[in-house]
């Protein structure tokens, strides 16, 4: 494939244009989708429908925030893989927004179940509730910090020196693997979304286990396909770079994706403290790494 013709390509899937036009669609689409689980909860209201097992995902207005929220979280996908050929430490801490929003999007969902008692704390869902509501505060909290450690002049280093060492061969190819990303996640999407729905329609009215693990629909896939991508981006990245504390923060990115990708395998309590271990260790690799790069340049000084 030419230059010009990668370039064009790269342009309709991942320009700052289509970007904004991307953020449009989203936007409308998560609105109406509001809306029509609002629908859906009126019908339930009045009878006209019986969701059986699924009764709680229909029985309050605010759990129909769930809704466009799982939209939003597809455009930030695509923001991830945005921001991917320009910024690492951006990429990753796209990563980590996209749990929180998860974990935010679950807490909708969860009011529908919620049981004001005084035994709060010896019923499942009102304790998980209490365990969403801790690690959301304390993730964004830790999104904060990496997000100003990743600003340091200090940190923002490997494409600079990608640049110096290996002209814009290593960025073009971030840009060749976002590029190929963008139609494999709208397939998985889809793909996703189209088997959820029809699962859902076929054991809608029974008791079953259609909505168990709705929070995991699409992410769980798409964090495997991440490991594949952070794995491929380490390793090429050798070609252009040597640098020890380079080597090991992307190394250690990989670690916490691969923790976040097991949160998607466990429920309660172990999901919330292995997404809170992930994002504690992207950060203090992020940190070691800045004071590697405090010193190196104060030596060259």
């Amino acid at each position: 494939m030419t230059n010009k013709r990668f370039e064009a390509i790269y342009q309709i899937l991942l320009s700052p244009a289509t970007q904004k036009k991307s953020e449009r669609i989203f936007l409308t689409i998560a609105i109406i989708s509001f809306f029509i689980h609002l629908s859906i909860i009126l019908l339930v209201k009045v009878g006209i429908i019986n969701p059986g097992d699924a009764s709680s995902f229909f029985n309050n207005p605010i759990v129909a925030i769930y809704t466009p929220f799982s939209f939003i979280l597809v455009y930030e996908v695509y923001l991830l893989i945005y921001f991917l050929p320009s910024s690492l430490t951006t990429y990753v801490n796209k990563q980590y927004e996209i749990i929180l929003l998860i974990i935010m999007r679950r807490l909708f969902k969860d009011l529908g179940k919620l049981d004001i008692s005084s035994d709060w704390f010896r019923i499942k869902t009102d304790l998980q509730f209490t365990y969403d509501i801790a690690t959301s505060l304390l993730l964004f909290f830790l999104i904060y910090l990496f997000y100003v450690h990743s600003q340091k002049k200090q940190e923002a280093t490997l494409d600079r020196s990608v640049v110096r060492e290996g002209t814009n061969k290593y960025i073009r190819l971030k840009k060749i693997i976002a590029s190929c990303l963008v139609p494999v996640v709208l397939v998985l999407a889809a793909y996703s979304f189209i088997s959820w729905v029809l699962h859902s329609i076929n054991a809608f009215g029974q008791t079953g286990e259609s909505f168990k693990n709705i929070n995991n629909i699409f992410f769980e896939q798409f964090f495997s396909l991440l490991i594949i991508v952070d794995v491929l981006l380490l390793l090429t990245s050798f070609f252009y770079t040597d640098k020890f504390h380079n080597v090991i923060r992307n190394s250690g990115f990989i670690i916490s994706t691969i923790l976040l990708r097991l949160s998607f395998a466990v429920e309660g309590l172990m999901y919330n403290l292995l997404v809170m271990i992930a994002v504690i260790f992207g950060l203090v690799i992020l940190v070691i790494h800045n004071k590697f790069e405090e010193k190196i340049n104060a030596e060259k000084i």
